[in-house]
């Protein structure tokens, strides 16, 4: 009976410790209304894209919250994964990332958003700020949950992601849990070229640009001293973001006094995520966890 009794209290340990450590799925309007939302017909999908999995025609945002293991550090990060606005790469720039942080002591948010599309919004453009913020929101309000500290939660972005927690640094919310305390912004889109300009109207806005929006989107003119604190990932040879979205944006902080570390590869190309071990891209997950744990935000 001895036997029994310790056999079921060991099983009784591990299923907490599962539970504990299982990641919790959270859809981000349950319970209240959608902002920007049309009823439509899309179907969400996953489709091989860029070597990787990718999920388009999204309507219906998520956060997948990695719990802290090995030691929390009171950090979190909301991880928003790249794509173009067209699709979500939710594996290689959000699981995988997550589950990295999450072994070293920093909870991870995989944030699944809507697609800009004008067959499920009018305002197609509201329609990432919004869920970015609510991401942002939730987090906060899961603080006590998952032992994070309320002052200590950021974003990180891939590309279209990096474009989005950019955005998200510096067009404040009244609402502060809506604000980033830091962003890391990883092979992502600051700079208004005649080319990004392009692809915002097409992607994002799926019209063109009125004066005051083009002025909103000329992110580099909007850094100051408020401006979260940026760790910045870039390669050289990537041909889809130039280098430049990246020098240019840490040069504006380094200008208003903001803190930043930037790390460049000459190898990588775009679309990299958590990195290789070939071209050395893998450096930079490491680097960022140290830059986490060794920073007040």
């Amino acid at each position: 009976m001895k036997t029994k009794a310790r056999i079921t209290t060991i099983h009784l340990f591990f299923l907490i410790c599962s539970f504990t450590y299982a990641q919790e799925e959270i859809k981000l309007w349950e319970g209240i209304e959608k902002p920007y939302f049309k009823e439509n017909d899309l179907k969400e999908f996953e489709k091989d894209a860029w070597g990787t999995k990718a999920v388009g025609n999204i309507t219906e945002p998520t956060l997948t919250i990695y719990n802290a293991k090995g030691g929390n550090t009171g950090k979190a990060v909301v991880i928003i994964p790249g794509g173009g606005y067209e699709l979500v790469a939710m594996y290689h720039e959000g699981y995988e990332l997550a589950e990295i942080l999450s072994k070293n002591g920093i909870t991870a948010a995989v944030h699944k958003y809507r697609i800009p599309n004008p067959k499920s919004s009018d305002e197609p453009h509201k329609v990432p700020l919004a869920d970015g913020r609510r991401a942002l929101k939730i987090v906060h309000e899961k603080a006590k949950t998952y032992g994070i500290k309320s002052d200590e939660i950021g974003v990180i972005g891939f590309s279209a992601g990096s474009h989005l927690a950019t955005v998200l640094g510096l067009w404040k919310s009244d609402d502060d849990d809506e604000n980033p305390d830091f962003t890391g912004l990883i092979y992502g889109v600051t700079n208004l070229t005649e080319g990004n300009q392009r692809w915002l109207e097409s992607n994002l806005y799926h019209r063109k640009l009125t004066k005051e929006e083009i002025a909103q989107n000329t992110l580099l003119d909007l850094v100051n001293e408020g401006t979260p604190q940026a760790f910045l990932v870039h390669a050289i040879d990537d041909d889809s973001c130039k280098l430049e979205e990246t020098t240019l944006y840490a040069q504006k902080l380094i200008e208003n006094e903001v803190l930043a570390e930037t790390h460049i590869f000459p190898k990588g190309g775009h679309g990299f995520g958590v990195g290789k071990s070939s071209n050395g891209t893998d450096q930079w997950v490491p680097l960022f966890i140290n830059w986490l744990k060794n920073n007040e935000f």
